[in-house]
């Protein structure tokens, strides 16, 4: 006897059909027409059940805290940064884990059940790093929460801030970050690189950076943190974030660098909506669109993950936590329009960036972790097209968010009906 039967499910992979059985919070099988019984039964109706969204690149420390102490007028990365400085003199643990919490409500609404949040380090007080380490443990139930010790101000350049790392990750921080492009030389960047790829080998832990983020087409962080990862044995354990320059970067050193980066076993991460926003300010027209090369980082067989990197904070103003929104500008930016390209899309916000993480039992197979999102679609396509609806959210087989189908009914001139945007 099964816990739950999902009846009737479309799976990401193209199968349909499919009867999904729970037992004890985690997938028992998945068949066509699963026989046996059940404590509770839920048609599907053939729409799309997949594993949880899964954010690989967030800063949950900022996150809701637009208009605090003032607003980015600019709505630049440089002024962002700077916002942010004036602000973190008036964080409070108290405001912190309230807005964090108040996101990750959010987060579960979009069926969005992991999320890798950097958190700055370079306040000596930690009071961010105490308030994240709070709100992991109280999510721990309905959301996995994996945290990044980040020196946002530079882990050379601003004094104290390599012993406040360190702090951080004995106080249970689970990645090495660093944000090289911001030190002050290039020279400095590349010995940040050094000294963080070291710290994180000498204490098994992973890596992920903020690594060229800006136009700058000689900036090579890139390529020094695929150098380190290698020397260190890190491969498998090792992300860059945001990877900007690379869009801004010859195609001859390209074309050496994408080898570089998938023998040396780094991931790279985009966050489509923050990259395609803060960079190119500088441009007229031409202008660049600043996200990464994701295809040929693809096709050179490194994986790419995307994340929403801000919502409502000193950097940009807008946001909801759907993934589904962060996918979409990313197939579009991207020019992955084809039918494969648009499934990696998906893929990019749900499969790739679990792996990334490392999340245990992620997926829809026997044995896996019932976390599932029953999405108001009939395939991962039409779930981008349409920013599907989140009908259900499982965690471990119960259902933690509900939302009533979109419906439009139109009144119009001898035509009274529905619409229905899906298409079977």
């Amino acid at each position: 006897m099964f816990d739950l039967i999902l009846r009737n499910c479309s799976l990401p992979d193209g199968r349909r059909g499919l009867d999904i059985g729970i037992t004890s919070g985690r997938i028992a099988a998945v068949e066509a027409s699963l026989p046996g019984a059940a404590g509770e039964t839920i048609d599907a109706a053939g729409q799309l059940v997949t594993p949880p969204f899964v954010d690989a690149h967030f800063h949950m420390d900022a996150t809701l805290s637009y208009g605090l102490p003032r607003v980015n007028q600019s709505g630049t990365l440089l002024e962002g940064i700077a916002l942010w400085g004036e602000l973190k003199p008036l964080l409070t643990q108290e405001t912190l884990v309230e807005r964090a919490l108040t996101y990750c409500d959010w987060a579960v609404a979009k069926g969005l059940l992991a999320i890798r949040s950097h958190v700055d380090v370079c306040d000596p007080r930690l009071l961010a790093v105490e308030a994240l380490l709070h709100v992991k443990d109280e999510v721990r139930p309905y959301l996995d929460l994996q945290l990044v010790a980040f020196p946002q101000d530079g882990v050379l350049r601003a004094p104290g801030t390599l012993d406040n790392l360190k702090r951080a990750l004995d106080m249970g921080v689970d990645v090495v970050g660093g944000i090289p492009h911001f030190e002050r030389t290039m020279a400095d960047g590349a010995e940040s690189v050094r000294i963080l790829c070291e710290l994180a080998a000498e204490r098994g832990l992973p890596v992920d950076m903020h690594c060229d983020e800006s136009d700058d087409p000689l900036s090579r962080h890139i390529e020094t943190l695929a150098f380190h990862t290698q020397r260190l044995g890190l491969g498998g354990r090792v992300a860059g974030s945001h990877l900007t320059s690379m869009h801004s970067m010859d195609n001859y050193y390209v074309s050496k660098l994408l080898p570089l980066i998938a023998e040396a076993g780094v991931a790279a991460i985009a966050n489509p909506l923050i990259n395609i926003t803060l960079q190119g300010r500088h441009d007229s027209y031409p202008k660049r669109r600043g996200m990464t090369r994701v295809p040929e980082l693809l096709a050179a067989g490194v994986p790419v993950a995307f994340g929403h990197d801000c919502v409502m904070d000193p950097w940009y103003s807008l946001g909801s936590g759907d993934m589904l929104e962060v996918a979409a500008m990313g197939l579009h930016v991207a020019q992955m329009t084809s039918q494969d390209g648009m499934r990696t899309c998906f893929q990019a916000v749900t499969a790739t960036p679990a792996q990334i993480l490392g999340i245990e039992g992620y997926g829809i197979a026997p044995g896996c972790r019932a976390d599932l999102v029953l999405l108001q679609a009939y395939d991962p396509i039409e779930a981008l097209r349409m920013r599907a609806t989140r009908l259900l959210v499982l965690r471990a087989g119960k259902v933690i968010a509900r939302s009533p189908a979109t419906v439009t009914t139109l009144n119009l001139p001898g035509r009274p009906h529905r619409v229905d945007f899906m298409l079977q």
